[in-house]
């Protein structure tokens, strides 16, 4: 059992062989009394009461996907008999239900362990700054643990649990996930109901995942992503099955210009490197000036929004300001000074600076950015609380201002041994493509997880099937991964399943007019075409209506014979179409007549 890692995939196969979940939680509790690190929870059930709960879930029972998974929320969610402290003793209560997300989890069999440590009201993104004693970076415990959701990232990288709940504002579920060699999913605003949960800056604010594999956390995400129509920011966010690489990604970093490591020539190496492998993967990756994201970053803290937390501690800063750690009640009084229409001039700003940043992401299908630009001790911590917190959050302030999902992943190793990572951001609803687009990065080199010897698991092979709620559609030309097209799939929530070729029955042509220039495949007689070149992905059936209501004459929608025999929906041109035509069945190929 000591030795058993804590991945979904190995507890699973643990509990198919006979493992009880009551012995699971005993491990639990002896790696915590091993790992000996005070500072990672605020309230740690008590373990007979544990066990109890892990024998009552009966029978294994593997429809259940969480069943008997040992798990640990960050301490600003509402676990129902367990005191919420957001990290203030003086803002303390007792919680009398479960939040939202922490019902949907326990109803997929997962075991509550206790409530983390956290930058006081979510807070900081180092992980020092609680009333209570700090948590110690799992790897180094000379580096920061990462904040706002320390324990929760901490208590993962350790191995103690399979995965727990963070909260992220400005980079609270990714760069403690980066410090502590693990993975963070930042999903989607509003794919988990924020119901029972303190808010920070509720607008922009998400529970988030962290696990130690990014195959783990979209697990999590799709049993968590559950529309709750009793949170007014809730909207509903697919959370399709996990799928392949898409193979031709187009992936924005940095410009050389606008990149920031603050002189840490290591961390640059390292994400550099990283680079090197999603080009490897097929990406082609394009450089953005990132100067717009920048300055949306700015306004996280110096605009209105800080007002936001404000509004969660008025009461408290009336009556026992001193309840407040200084530097906690210094960043958010900066409020008081603020006035409507500051709050108004500051969502125009944001609105423009977005406008300014559009047409540098467009065609890009995501973004590849350092999770964080440098490392920070707790030294760094101890000489200066503002500055190195500040610099941490570089890559992570403004995406949930500018509505983008993300996803912290570890890479190998840095130079120096310290861990690797990048976090890949894309729009909204994109949270299974970013899962996709992780694969090749996660896979590299070799590391183990967390700050355990357990070496990275091979990825469950995707299905390359589309599910109940899906149609499979095939496509040859401009919405193939990488073209320009190809917004409107992954826009719909669309996962890219294979590449294939049609049967040797279809003629190709490049049609006339444009842009974007477009092919039109012609069925003929049986073998007297050629096999085409196709990628099929899986699109919600949901959106299948709009999509089809873009398509322009002479293209359509029908049934495309594929080269094993099968039959899926695709694009077809009909022959009139063809007229003025450039004939280029002997390519067989969109990419290669394009030379891509």
């Amino acid at each position: 059992m000591k030795s058993l890692p804590f991945t979904l995939p190995a507890l699973k196969a643990a509990y198919a062989a006979g493992t009880r979940p009551e012995d699971v939680v005993a491990e639990v509790y002896a790696r915590i009394r091993a790992v000996d690190d005070p500072g990672i929870f605020i309230h740690l059930a008590e373990e007979e009461e544990v066990r109890a709960a892990a024998r009552g879930l009966g029978a294994y029972d593997p429809a259940l996907p969480l069943w008997g998974v040992p798990f640990a929320v960050k301490d600003n969610i509402d676990a129902a008999g367990m005191p919420t402290t957001a990290a203030c003793p003086a803002f303390a209560y007792e919680a009398g239900e479960d939040a939202f997300i922490l019902a949907q989890l326990r109803a997929a069999g997962a075991i509550l362990i206790g409530k983390t440590n956290l930058d006081q009201f979510a807070t900081g993104l180092v992980g020092v700054r609680s009333p209570y004693t700090p948590p110690k970076n799992a790897v180094d415990p000379a580096m920061a643990p990462g904040g706002s959701s320390s324990g929760s990232a901490v208590v993962v990288g350790h191995g103690i649990v399979a995965f727990a709940l963070g909260t992220d504002t400005a980079g609270s579920g990714r760069v403690p996930a980066a410090l502590n060699n693990i993975v963070g999913l930042k999903p989607t605003l509003g794919a988990f109901s924020a119901s029972g949960v303190v808010p920070a800056c509720r607008s922009i604010e998400t529970v988030s995942v962290f696990a130690l594999t990014v195959e783990d956390a979209y697990e999590v995400f799709r049993v968590a992503a559950v529309y709750d129509p009793a949170d007014a920011y809730a909207r509903p966010v697919a959370a399709p099955p996990p799928g392949p690489t898409p193979p031709h990604a187009v992936i924005g970093i940095p410009t050389p210009g606008s990149i920031r490591f603050f002189g840490d020539q290591v961390q640059q190496a390292s994400f550099n490197d990283a680079v090197e492998i999603l080009r490897g993967a097929g990406a082609t990756v394009k450089e953005v000036d990132f100067a717009p994201l920048y300055a949306v970053a700015e306004m996280l803290y110096d605009g209105a929004w800080v007002a936001e937390r404000y509004t969660v501690i008025e009461d408290l800063l009336k009556t026992d300001p001193e309840a407040i750690l200084p530097v906690t009640r210094q960043i958010i009084t900066h409020a008081e000074s603020l006035t409507a229409a500051d709050a108004f001039r500051g969502m125009y700003r944001l609105k423009e600076l977005i406008r300014q940043a559009e047409p540098l992401l467009a065609g890009i299908d995501a973004l590849c950015v350092p999770t964080m630009p440098t490392f920070v001790s707790v030294a760094d911590l101890q000489a200066d609380p503002i500055t190195p917190n500040s610099r941490s959050g570089t890559y992570t302030n403004f995406v949930n201002l500018m509505d983008m999902c993300g996803l912290a992943v570890p890479t190998p190793p840095r130079s120096d041994g310290r861990p690797g990572g990048v976090t890949l951001l894309a729009r909204a609803g994109q949270d299974g493509y970013l899962a996709a687009l992780a694969a090749p990065l996660e896979a590299a080199g070799t590391r183990t997880l967390g700050a355990t010897d357990w070496p990275v698991p091979a990825r469950a092979e995707a299905v390359p099937a589309a599910a109940p709620d899906e149609i499979a559609l095939a496509v040859c030309g401009a919405h193939m991964s990488g073209l320009p097209l190809n917004k409107e799939l992954t826009g719909r929530g669309a996962r890219f399943l294979k590449t294939t070729r049609s049967s040797p029955d279809y003629r190709f042509y490049a049609l006339a007019g444009g842009p974007p220039a477009r092919p039109g495949m012609v069925r003929c007689a049986d073998g007297e075409g050629a096999a085409i070149a196709m990628e099929v992905w899986a699109l919600p059936l949901s959106e299948f209506g709009g999509f089809m209501a873009g398509i322009p004459a002479p293209l359509g929608i029908g049934t495309v014979r594929l080269e094993d025999g099968s039959t899926v929906k695709g694009f077809v041109c009909e022959a009139i179409g063809t007229e003025g035509a450039q004939d280029i069945t002997g390519i067989a190929d969109w990419r290669a007549f394009l030379g891509r």
